[in-house]
């Protein structure tokens, strides 16, 4: 006879989750983030208190940003383990939404849990229920569907059988890993069911590492036998995969240099003779230079962002291959390239072995010293006098020199991202960006996740006053948690980076810092006050110097601490002949000859692209 174990649906969801394991012994799901309402509160709400001991439980300030905390766990996680959200329905649930999307596009897991309505329908409509005339099955949270890599609605007990294994295959799986979403019906929640014993049994998840195909494996080899001039390009999947030790060895071994994307900058530490930095739109005069020779270009675990390729404008010669290593066939396959399928560390470990005996010429390295030598006298203190405002060079020099090996420099928008790329020189590890959705708001909860996830590493959270101003709340949740990490708020005065490109594709100063935007009264936000009455520690430096010295003293503390800092809007990270063209559409007709003159040269930019899809 099959033992069961009659609890609620929601008893039922916190005691699966609880018994999810990982190879270590950890449980995947580390603890869930929850914001209660009428649609989770009694149900899941009085599940996660009686197993509050096994299954922790967080409140957040924000249904978005707890989730941004979980998603950035996740990341600096390399995705092995993951947290759970949960909310309300109605407006609780659609603020999670641009998490979900967040998550999506950068491929992280998370579990999403909003409320749902009465799957029995008899209160309908329930407060804060959306009503679709055309169709009686839809609620608010269908919204999730299209940012979910897997979406399932319950409206029984049983359900949970099926969907949750569902969801943690899929948030295993390096080829699906993203976001999941169970909406949950509110009064399901609640009611009780005769569950099968054996389905609480503890159960590992172990993150497969596919093979490549034979043949596939055969055609990379020989291409590199054959290329004169072979490049990688590092993404975000050579970190999930942890195969940051065998690309470093394969590079060196083989004379490849190593340039990188937003999500696997640090894959390499900046000191690794092969890594020539940061490529594309915010890249390196040394990575744009091989990458533009090219006649091999090798992508490991990216996506080939735009950012990341020049908008396909980068890679110029004539006879280039393109190859992709990848566990999902959708990028393997993306611009005509030649794809391997397969885990990156297992790909690159049977590359090696194949290559045995290899002697390939080796690259031109006086590049990438001289541009290492550039970034050093371009971040160096310029001596400024107290007051006057610096450039972000200057800024990040100033926190570089005051972080040691283990720090780890986090972004999402604005400035700071193409700056950081560019200028930030990492350890192993060093860097987390987020820069698939490029989320304003991002960036405080995302540094608490990071923290949560390495709290033995000194976490330095880069924000402008424009991203701090979307979405600031979880400072006072890591104030609460005692989570120390150090906010760089940089204030210049509004939007400055998408002032510079509005400026640099033709168009007038409109709208984005506050001088230029329809205002009765230019604004004095007094930051620091603001992050004191959240309980941070908040202080204003006054030079590169300073803030040197107030990066020290936050080492000490056990709660967050904020440094706020004037920028000047109108410097851009670059100089000299770093970066490269974006394609972002000019109008083609306008008034001005400034405009006219962009549109040349958008016409000119766009006879460099790359065409095949």
């Amino acid at each position: 006879m099959i033992q069961t174990v009659r609890l609620t649906a929601a008893q039922a969801m916190v005691k699966w989750l609880s018994a999810q394991m990982t190879e270590d012994g950890d449980r995947f799901i580390d603890g869930i983030w929850a914001i209660f309402g009428h649609g989770n509160v009694a149900g899941l709400g009085e599940a996660l208190e009686k197993a509050k001991q096994e299954f922790p439980t967080w409140r957040g300030q924000n249904e978005q940003t707890m989730a941004h905390t979980a998603i950035a766990y996740a990341k600096a996680k390399k995705r092995t383990r993951a947290m759970a959200v949960t909310s309300s329905i109605g407006p609780g649930a659609t603020n999670m939404v641009t998490a979900a999307a967040l998550a999506y596009v950068n491929r992280l897991p998370v579990l999403f849990i909003p409320g749902d309505v009465f799957a029995n329908r008899r209160p309908d409509p329930v407060l804060q229920q959306v009503e679709a005339f055309e169709d009686g099955t839809v609620s608010a949270n269908d919204c999730f569907r299209p940012v979910s890599r897997y979406f399932d609605r319950i409206a029984r007990p049983e359900h949970l059988l099926t969907c949750l294994p569902r969801a943690l295959a899929t948030m295993t799986d390096p080829a699906t890993c993203g976001p999941v979403t169970l909406s949950f019906c509110q009064d399901v929640q609640t009611e009780a069911y005769d569950y099968p014993a054996e389905f609480f049994e503890p159960k590992v998840w172990r993150i497969r590492r596919p093979q490549a195909d034979e043949h596939e494996l055969g055609e990379l080899v020989s291409l590199i036998k054959a290329a004169k001039a072979p490049v990688i390009v590092a993404g975000g999947g050579v970190i999930y995969s942890r195969a940051e030790d065998v690309l470093g060895d394969f590079a060196k071994r083989y004379g490849i240099p190593v340039v990188e994307t937003q999500a696997g900058k640090s894959a390499l530490a900046q000191s690794h003779p092969m890594n020539f930095g940061a490529s594309g739109v915010d890249g390196s005069a040394a990575a744009n230079a091989v990458a533009e020779a090219a006649d091999l270009v090798i992508g490991i675990g990216t996506r080939f962002q735009d950012f990341t390729t020049g908008s396909w404008a980068l890679f110029k010669n004539p006879d280039l291959k393109l190859v992709s290593i990848n566990i999902a066939a959708y990028d393997a396959v993306k611009h005509g390239a030649v794809p391997v399928m397969g885990d990156a560390k297992v790909v690159l470990e049977a590359a090696t072995e194949a290559l045995e005996g290899h002697k390939p010429g080796l690259p031109d390295v006086s590049a990438r010293a001289s541009w290492l030598e550039a970034v050093d006298q371009h971040c160096r203190d310029r001596k400024r006098p107290e007051g006057e405002r610096l450039m972000d060079c200057e800024v990040i020099g100033a926190v570089q020199r005051a972080t040691g090996e283990d720090a780890i420099a986090m972004c999402a928008a604005g400035t700071m991202p193409g700056a950081l790329k560019l200028l930030w020189q990492p350890s192993q590890g060093g860097y987390h960006m987020e820069y698939g959705y490029s989320c304003m708001g991002y960036e405080i909860a995302g540094a608490m996740g990071v923290k949560l996830a390495s709290p033995e590493r000194e976490v330095i959270c880069f924000v402008g006053d424009g991203s701090y101003m979307m979405a600031n709340s979880e400072l006072a949740t890591a104030v609460m948690r005692k989570v120390a990490f150090t906010v760089v708020l940089t204030d210049n005065r509004g939007y400055g980076c998408i002032n510079r490109l509005q400026q640099g594709c033709g168009g007038e100063e409109f709208n984005n810092l506050y001088a230029s935007s329809n205002v009765e009264q230019q604004p004095d936000i007094d930051y620091v006050a603001h992050a004191r009455s959240m309980g941070a520690h908040a202080v204003k430096a006054k030079s590169t110097a300073d803030l040197e010295a107030q990066i020290a003293e936050a080492r000490g503390r056990d709660i967050p601490t904020v440094i706020v800092i004037d920028t000047d809007p109108a410097e851009g990270p670059g100089f000299g002949d770093a970066g490269h063209w974006w394609d972002v559409a000019v109008p083609e007709t306008g008034a001005t000859g400034k405009l006219k003159a962009a549109y040349a040269d958008y016409l000119k930019n766009k006879q460099q692209q790359r065409l095949v899809n």
